[in-house]
């Protein structure tokens, strides 16, 4: 320590109290103090980095040993794709304008603004190559606001650097050195014409290292318990001897049937061809073949085979992947997978028991250093592509990870090109696997570059699809309600998926007039259709009548079985979805699945894409013999890619922004985060007291002293709705407020047994509320 005194002006010397003494400045107009210590008679000027509530410094973090710190993490972290040197002089960089007098005349308490998130990129610029600084700027500039565009003179990261005052922090060279950068190289394989993406790809994973260091080392300075609760997760050896014991006894108690033979096959075939390298895989298996346990199986033991470092399970629907997650808390235990979602946010709870599982979830929710994750396709890809610290804070953790991509059909059309753009870069250039799982493949592999075209994990999937092969299809062409409901009442159980709710609950209401019926949609809160679910699954089980209209809410993931199913014209993939509900379990020789185009004006598609996947659909199914095979699913995505074309797989464009200047490595990463929403129409959420437990954790919301503790459990009485009804909602004095945070519908007539919230006038336009 020891940052010279000398050349400063309009000081005095003040003795303090004790054995420490204070500077007096007084310049500008303004009066501040500096502490002072006293070292062999060599005076010390000390420059922090954090303060405590205490005034005494001596508990205060040192700037220098903060950058250090910093610096060692952010480099450990880079070291995993060959950047641990860039990360290193990001780490000692990024805080050296706190080295000004003002800054540490703020964190004595002053009300002043000082900006010290500049002053590193500025160094970067004078002290290293263009291209190694541009990088760096970006980073540092952003380590706590965020990514910025390049911009111009005008605006942007070049405007902030070129014209931004920043106070004196020339301090910092008596305490840092900077590292010598001249022989680093950025070892990239861009992928042909994307050299641009390439490297804004790394410069957010270089970002995402630097402030995930930035915090971790905050956190282990204020808040010393939380930084030792972290990482204390169980070895992949144990995690995968658990799989292990969890399997031999699901094989034991299986029958010994045809069906059983293949599950078991597949998911040997899955462990045997781990030891491939990491690259992009696919795996082709029919709805009930057991994916979601073979393919962590793969998983786990191609993650030990080349000493990767996690597992990410990406899922399209909330609706399946809570039952996901629960599989794998029962077979790994509930401090081995973080389950990361819209409906189960860990970093939306605050626990104050350290040692809590959930204070133990929100700090693995920070960065993902769990060793399974199990999130959404928009949790996971809005991630990749925002500028914003908080959701960067994570990726750095996709390095060396095994992705398994479930139903994977369900990617984002309109941003499937820079989905698979950023997928081929955490497999080319990070070390990572991609494992494509679906029963009805979209044929990825023709929009990926030829090098990185997925090897399929199955020796035949067509004779996997015959071997699994349960539903014969029949195409009933158009049908009235009144015809189809004639049509429902013929069977004594049957399911009926139809495409927008307010078919579903008109259907429902026709059916309702003469027998029971039930109903399934998103309007219900999870709760509420887990109950119905489950007299359902009884009704079936003990062979009642049970007939039940749903949205496609049911399609994905629900374990259910029914011997007949109708489906709405739809696409070919939710067609085959929907025939996975029916003669699950192999009882009869073959279920019937019956295809139907409704007549009704609220029973057609309401959005641009349902129309046109419905009539890609009907336009394949009509050419060929069998609407479920794996060269009718072919041809359905490849009409489907090709209608699109290569703007529509791209709609905003994503991909061409980053390359537009990619020569002068100016990237537009504030205007990209702002542009990538895969869900364009943000709902909100509202709690639904529905029945004795969720009055009563509603009371004590009211009532208790920390409301967010009850945040978690409340999430199965909330639906998402969308704003305008919301206000609708809300201008009926039909919603309370509590806590200033929780929106309560506060008049249960408004919420039914039978169909959930109810539809009020002037709201009935009905949209897919599955994937978030």
């Amino acid at each position: 320590m020891g940052a010279s005194l000398e050349g400063l002006s309009s000081r005095r010397w003040q003795k303090g109290k004790g054995d420490r003494e204070f500077l007096e400045y007084d310049e500008k107009s303004y009066v501040y103090l500096i502490y002072i210590e006293h070292f062999d008679s060599v005076t010390s000027v000390m420059y922090y980095a954090h303060s405590t509530d205490s005034p005494d410094k001596r508990c205060w973090q040192l700037l220098g040993v903060h950058l250090k710190n910093v610096a060692d993490i952010a480099s450990t972290f880079a070291d995993r794709f060959d950047a641990g040197d860039l990360a290193y002089a990001a780490g000692l960089l990024h805080d050296i304008g706190k080295y000004s007098i003002e800054f540490q005349r703020r964190l004595e308490g002053a009300s002043i603004r000082v900006d010290h998130s500049t002053a590193g990129a500025r160094e970067a610029r004078a002290l290293y190559n263009w291209q190694l600084s541009r990088l760096l700027e970006y980073i540092i500039t952003g380590h706590h606001g965020g990514l910025l565009n390049y911009g111009s003179s005008e605006s942007g990261l070049e405007e902030r650097l070129a014209n931004k005052y920043l106070p004196d922090y020339s301090a910092y060279r008596e305490e840092i050195s900077v590292p010598d950068l001249t022989n680093f190289r950025i070892k990239l394989r861009p992928i042909r014409k994307k050299k641009g993406f390439s490297v804004s790809f790394f410069t957010r994973m270089l970002y995402s290292c630097l402030v995930d260091a930035d915090s971790l080392d905050t956190e282990s300075f204020a808040d010393p318990r939380s930084a030792r609760a972290r990482g204390q997760y169980e070895s992949f050896e144990n995690l995968s001897k658990k799989l292990d014991d969890y399997m031999v006894s699901l094989h034991s108690k299986a029958e010994d049937t045809a069906i059983n033979r293949y599950r078991r096959e597949i998911y040997e075939r899955c462990r045997a061809m781990a030891t491939l390298p990491p690259q992009f895989f696919s795996l082709t298996v029919p709805t009930g073949g057991g994916k979601t346990l073979s393919s962590m199986a793969f998983a786990l033991d191609h993650l030990k085979y080349h000493g990767l470092d996690r597992i990410v399970y990406v899922i399209p629907y909330t609706s399946i992947i809570e039952q996901n997650a629960a599989t794998f808390r029962k077979v790994f235990g509930g401090r081995n997978v973080l389950e990361h979602h819209s409906n189960f946010d860990p970093a939306a709870i605050v626990d104050d028991d350290v040692g809590s599982v959930e204070h133990f979830l929100k700090l693995s929710a920070e960065n993902w250093d769990m060793p399974i994750v199990v999130t959404t396709n928009v949790q996971f890809f809005e991630s990749l592509f925002s500028n914003r610290r908080s959701r960067c804070r994570k990726i750095h953790n996709l390095a060396r990870s095994v992705i398994i991509l479930d139903e994977a059909q369900m990617l984002p059309t309109e941003y499937l090109m820079p989905c698979l753009q950023a997928l081929s870069e955490l497999v080319r250039n990070y070390g990572s696997t991609v494992l494509i799982c679906t029963a009805t493949q979209p044929k990825l592999g023709d929009l990926l570059d030829r090098e990185l075209r997925p090897v399929e994990i199955m020796h035949s999937p067509e004779e996997l699809y015959e071997a699994f092969r349960r539903v014969r299809v029949t195409d009933l062409g158009s049908l009235s309600d009144e015809e189809l409901s004639a049509r429902l009442k013929e069977h004594r159980q049957v399911l009926c998926i139809v495409n927008t709710r307010a078919h579903a609950q008109n259907l429902h209401a026709e059916l309702s007039k003469h027998e029971k019926c039930f109903h399934l949609s998103a309007r219900m809160c999870p709760v509420h259709r887990r109950k119905q679910l489950g007299e359902i699954r009884r009704l079936l089980r003990e062979g009642a009548d049970c007939r039940v209209v749903s949205t496609q809410l049911i399609e994905a993931g629900v374990d259910i079985d029914f011997p007949v199913v109708y489906r709405a014209i739809a696409g070919v993939d939710s067609i085959a979805q929907a025939a996975g509900r029916c003669n699950r379990e192999g009882k009869n020789e073959r279920g019937d699945v019956y295809i139907f185009r409704s007549t009704e004006r609220y029973g057609q598609a309401t959005t641009s894409w349902q129309r046109l996947t419905a009539e890609i659909g009907r336009m394949v199914i009509d050419t060929h013999e069998d609407p479920l095979s794996l060269q009718t699913v072919e041809a359905y995505f490849q009409k489907l890619y090709s209608y699109e074309g290569e703007d529509g797989l791209d709609k905003k464009k994503i991909i061409f922004s980053f390359e537009k200047r990619a020569r002068d490595l100016a990237f537009p990463f504030e205007d990209v985060g702002w542009e990538f929403s895969i869900i364009e129409q943000a709902t909100k959420d509202l709690i639904i007291p529905y029945g004795e437990e969720g009055r009563s954790l509603l009371n004590d919301l009211r009532t208790g002293e920390n409301p967010w503790k009850y945040a978690r459990r409340l999430q199965g009485y909330t639906i998402g709705i969308y704003p305008d009804e919301f206000k609708e909602l809300e201008r009926a004095d039909l919603i309370d407020l509590l806590d200033e945070r929780f929106y309560v519908l506060n008049d249960m007539s408004k919420y039914s047994e039978e169909i959930g919230l109810i539809n009020r006038k002037g709201i009935e336009e009905e949209r897919s509320l599955l994937i978030v």
